[in-house]
């Protein structure tokens, strides 16, 4: 029965991804050779406006196919005309769909840090592109050594969507461990927390750095699965476990915004503590709701 679930559910969003791929695809053409600014600005808007569709059709097969036990906490002065930042832990692909469910229409049309790899699937990748989604390329620390010109690159993919996002309210979504979790990274790295990864801070930092007097607030989220290796085939197999989402806003301190985190050390170290504080209290909050790794 859980396989034929999950065969049904990538056959619903095979052909949910198909159906929107059509307009999608005629806007991105349309997008590539009109060159003219104000109408870019205008496809670029149709095009969210197919993604929030996309987005929308599955959310509703998915709760009444799969039924997914969730439980939401989320402020109630989120909205879409507003500026978001939104950053989370990161275990499954799930987290997502996760995300979008508690999230959608209730925040504008988000955009995620992304690895540079996905832009490969097909119709999907494409979206991310068009939507001008910012692509990672993650360089290791050997690699910048080896070129110190690559650690701009990341950068300024950043840079041109925080440019952008400053015509049209914005969600901009970051998990800030970088991987998801698993216990084996965790003890490659030495992460100091139970349940989470190190946070990656120079993504977070630059985009408060850029829009922070812009962005209406950090909205802080913690995702925590009864089951302790959650997958995203199991999900469409109807077979996950209770899921619990959190959410809180934070207000943006002055000091995040007023300095630049790539070129000051006091800043880049006061931003550190800040974000290694917030994964210390992410942590504690795991803790109370999950009894496993």
């Amino acid at each position: 029965m859980a396989f034929f679930t999950g065969t049904v559910s990538v056959l619903l969003l095979t052909l949910n991804t198909l159906f929107w791929g059509v307009p999608l695809i005629a806007l991105t053409i349309l997008k590539v050779i009109i060159p003219v600014q104000r109408y870019r600005a205008w496809i670029l808007k149709a095009l969210c406006a197919v993604a929030l569709n996309w987005i929308g059709v599955n959310l509703w097969w998915m709760k009444r196919w799969l039924k997914p036990r969730i439980t939401f906490s989320v402020p109630d002065s989120l909205s879409p005309d507003q500026w978001w930042l939104v950053i989370s832990n990161h275990r499954s692909w799930t987290d997502i769909f996760i995300l979008l469910m508690a999230v959608h229409r209730r925040v504008p049309m988000p955009r995620f840090f992304l690895k540079r790899q996905l832009i490969w699937i097909p119709i999907v990748g494409l979206a991310f592109w068009a939507l001008e989604f910012p692509f990672m390329r993650r360089f290791s620390r050997e690699q910048i050594a080896a070129n110190p010109k690559l650690a701009t690159i990341d950068r300024q993919s950043t840079e041109l969507m925080c440019r952008q996002a400053r015509h049209a309210p914005i969600a901009i979504f970051n998990f800030v461990e970088g991987t998801r979790f698993t216990p084996a990274k965790r003890d490659a790295q030495k992460s100091p927390y139970r349940h989470l990864l190190r946070p990656k801070a120079g993504g977070v930092s630059q985009v408060l750095s850029l829009l922070g007097d812009q962005l209406n607030g950090i909205l802080d989220v913690t995702i925590s699965y009864a089951n302790p290796s959650p997958t995203f085939w199991g999900f469409l197999c109807g077979q996950e476990a209770p899921v619990m989402l959190h959410a809180r806003q934070l207000a943006i301190p002055q000091w995040m915004y007023e300095s630049n985190h790539s070129d000051e050390k006091q800043h880049k170290e006061r931003f550190h503590a800040w974000i290694n504080s917030l994964w210390q209290e992410k942590d504690t909050l795991l803790d109370s709701q999950t009894d496993h790794d």
